[in-house]
């Protein structure tokens, strides 16, 4: 599994997000200055993250970006599903898929493609925004990935 760029920049928007103090909202100026983001392209990645409820907006000259839910409740495996879709390398194994295989049962190599899934579904779920933005604490400094 590749992760596009779309996917890699949504976990750095909404890294950005959870790091700044909650009390305003986040422009997405900032975000674009200290993630090196383009805003058009920051534009295209919040409409399915709104959608999702991960995220939510304030209009207006003081606007910008919340996190709609707490870092410890957003993981790396929702952002990656939401914006990349399903993370099985094949539809036989995807549960979200309705795809019956007519090899399915003589199939050898569909534990290779379930191992996969369930090793990269193991990690995205278990890592936490808060995860990373305690590691990103702990190194100091600015923050880029």
């Amino acid at each position: 599994m590749k992760v596009s760029t779309k996917g890699r920049y949504s976990l750095r928007f909404l890294l950005d997000l959870a790091i700044q103090p909650r009390q305003e909202p986040v422009s997405l100026k900032g975000i674009s200055e200290r993630q090196p983001i383009s805003l058009k392209y920051l534009e295209q990645i919040i409409p399915p993250l709104a959608k999702a409820g991960i995220i939510r907006s304030v209009r207006g000259p003081k606007g910008g970006y919340y996190l709609n839910k707490s870092p410890k409740d957003i993981t790396v495996g929702m952002i990656l599903r939401i914006t990349e879709g399903s993370l099985a390398p094949v539809d036989c194994v995807d549960p979200e898929n309705s795809f019956h295989c007519p090899r399915e049962s003589e199939c050898v190599t569909i534990h290779v493609w379930q191992q996969m899934y369930d090793a990269v579904t193991n990690v995205v779920d278990s890592i936490t925004l808060q995860d990373l933005v305690d590691e990103e604490r702990a190194k100091g400094g600015e923050y880029y990935i």
